[in-house]
């Protein structure tokens, strides 16, 4: 009965602290609690509450009521359950930013790897493709040529830094991603522009327990979690032609490349 008639400052029962300082509605507990001129403040850490006692006119409310965040939203589900679909329609639909977070992550290594890397990508070798340059030129360029392939292949081999590996083996083999590289992704949507005042839907992020306690431990509190549920055999129906079919398309091209490197070795025989 005391706590309702309780009169709660001017961010309810979320903490005044984390949304001053992250512009995030982080949730109180009673535990932190403190009263200033004749309100209630409850505040999500120890740390939090002394930060307010020490100067509270920084964290309520003076000419205008306090701005609430906007709308952030982790949309998650197991591949090919239609998240980026869905995550795009509501993103449309409510004016926010939509990430990918395994496009994002592709994206970041891109201009260095050249190409998209994992599993769901191929992984062909490049070495009939280098061998048929090699048979197109002059034999007396066959050196040269040679030369410049394989410096480049050194020069790409030690073109990523640390965080580009980090990232290329998270997309290939799963690795977890540090938190020094979360750091240097995920912080940003929360805290700069143009996501801070915008907001946005998080489409396949987090993936994992540890990432899930990387979001807690930050405090960065997505307002809604949806997951989409899809059995497996819709999964299958639906990934499962196309990917036939790119695999019927790389094999023919495959063996096409095969009889022009056949004809070119024939040519030069000749």
């Amino acid at each position: 009965i005391k706590e309702n008639k309780r009169h709660m400052g001017d961010t309810k029962h979320f903490c005044p602290v984390s949304l001053k300082e992250n512009f995030v509605l982080y949730p109180g507990l009673n535990d932190y609690a403190a009263k200033y001129r004749e309100k209630f403040y409850y505040f999500s850490t120890f740390e939090n509450r002394d930060k307010f006692l020490e100067n509270p006119e920084e964290y309520v409310a003076h000419n205008e009521p306090l701005q609430a965040p906007p709308l952030r939203v982790c949309l998650l589900g197991a591949h090919g359950a239609g998240k980026t679909t869905c995550a795009q329609q509501i993103a449309d639909k409510l004016g926010i930013f939509h990430i990918q977070f395994e496009e994002y992550l592709q994206q970041l290594i891109l201009p260095k790897t050249k190409k998209k890397v994992g599993p769901y990508f191929d992984e062909e070798s490049e070495e009939d493709d280098d061998e048929m340059l090699n048979l197109s030129q002059a034999p007396e360029d066959f050196p040269q040529t040679m030369t410049e392939t394989e410096a480049e292949k050194s020069l790409q081999a030690v073109e990523l830094t640390n965080e580009e590996e980090a990232i290329k083996a998270n997309l290939q083999h799963n690795e977890e991603l540090p938190p020094e590289v979360l750091n240097n992704i995920v912080l940003d949507w929360w805290r700069k522009e143009p996501f801070r005042s915008t907001g946005f839907i998080l489409d396949g992020f987090p993936r994992t327990p540890d990432e899930a306690k990387y979001l807690a431990d930050q405090g960065l509190c997505p307002d809604v979690v949806f997951y989409i549920q899809v059995e497996e055999s819709d999964i299958l129906n639906r990934l499962f032609p196309p990917r036939l079919q790119k695999w019927k398309e790389r094999q023919y091209q495959k063996m096409e490349k095969k009889k022009k490197l056949k004809d070119l070795k024939a040519k030069i025989r000749v």
